[in-house]
């Protein structure tokens, strides 16, 4: 197991050091460098005055030092001018002979929002907290009811029961959040069908979660991943359904019952425990729509927020959020699936 987790660990860092460069590269290209310098130093400079505000803030540099300055294992940048040092490192009102020479995401020195005027590391902090909320609630609502839906579905492959719950899967499934979210919103939040049960906003919620204010965008995202979860859990139920030892337990005169909830449940359950892990990572970067429809300012809001001001330092930190939590969740489920089936244990 010692071997199994190094070799995750050592695959994790490779892989976040590829996508991590991939995104810093495509941020940091020419017209996205060119529209950063617009914005901070006037939209009417010239292009000698773009090269020269470039030069002076370390982005003309070349591409791998200043990614490994944003890492923090390259020194900062410095520049002295008239008796005045500036660097990458050096902060307003810091003297530079006690700079750190390190300042990057290693040393926690996330950059500053060229948009939001505040520290990324801060932003990302507070919203992404915001989707932690989100996310805790769906995850609550979305995997009891999909494992339900599956399990009975999968108990008698063929019959009405199955049928039903299969469409249902396949039309939450087929539905986009978008969709979902305008439709219940219409019927639930506003006067077209007059059930005003609850808002059609979750600004609210950002101060105090309640369920009138919370409940819509929770379904509308729980409602995309429960139809997907379902009918894996449906095949995983109807394979261990059919296996040899599940006939030899009903040969012995086990009631169906007791055949389904103390042998075929549990083994049922290993294949939707990964799709459940996955589930996060889609849950981090997809709730974009929702949170947008419903006015939560949470990391979906702060993604789109970034990209649509070319934010480029908190782009860069939303990228190694989203990197950080597909590569651990993917990693939780390679060693939850090791112990929760006895073969990959013994092999």
């Amino acid at each position: 197991m010692l071997a199994f987790l190094l070799r995750r660990f050592l695959t994790m860092v490779l892989t976040a050091l590829c996508l991590t460069f991939v995104v810093f590269f495509l941020t940091n290209l020419p017209p996205n460098l060119e529209k950063l310098a617009k914005t901070e130093a006037g939209s009417r400079i010239t292009d000698a005055e773009v090269a020269s505000w470039l030069e002076k803030n370390g982005h003309a540099r070349p591409l791998l030092a200043r990614y490994g300055e944003w890492l923090g294992v390259v020194p900062g940048w410095t520049r002295s001018e008239n008796g005045v040092t500036t660097g990458r490192c050096i902060r307003q009102g810091m003297d530079p002979a006690t700079a750190p020479r390190f300042c990057g995401v290693l040393q926690g020195d996330w950059g500053r929002s060229s948009f939001f005027k505040a520290p990324v590391a801060e932003k990302l902090g507070y919203h992404l907290g915001l989707t932690g909320i989100l996310m805790f609630w769906v995850m609550v609502l979305m995997v009891p009811l999909s494992l339900l839906i599956g399990v009975l579905a999968g108990m008698r492959e063929g019959s009405r029961l199955d049928r039903g719950l299969s469409t249902f899967s396949i039309a939450t499934t087929a539905t986009p959040e978008y969709v979902s979210g305008v439709i219940l919103i219409a019927v639930f939040a506003s006067s077209l069908v007059g059930l005003k049960w609850f808002k059609g906003t979750a600004t609210g919620a950002m101060e105090q979660v309640t369920f009138d204010n919370f409940f819509l965008p929770v379904l509308t995202v729980a409602l995309y991943g429960t139809g997907y979860i379902a009918r894996m859990t449906r095949a995983s139920m109807t394979e261990v359904m059919t296996a040899q030892y599940i006939r030899t337990a009903r040969l012995k005169g086990v009631s169906f019952g007791n055949v389904v909830l103390r042998h075929a449940l549990r083994n049922a359950l290993i294949a939707p425990f990964t799709v459940i892990m996955l589930q996060f990572p889609w849950l981090l970067n997809g709730v974009v729509i929702t949170e947008t429809l419903f006015s939560y300012k949470g990391f979906g809001w702060t993604l789109v927020q970034a990209a649509g001001n070319n934010d480029i330092p908190l782009l860069l930190g939303c990228s190694v959020v989203a990197v950080f939590v597909v590569l651990v969740t993917q990693l939780i489920s390679d060693v939850g699936y090791v112990f929760l089936n006895p073969r990959i244990r013994i092999n």
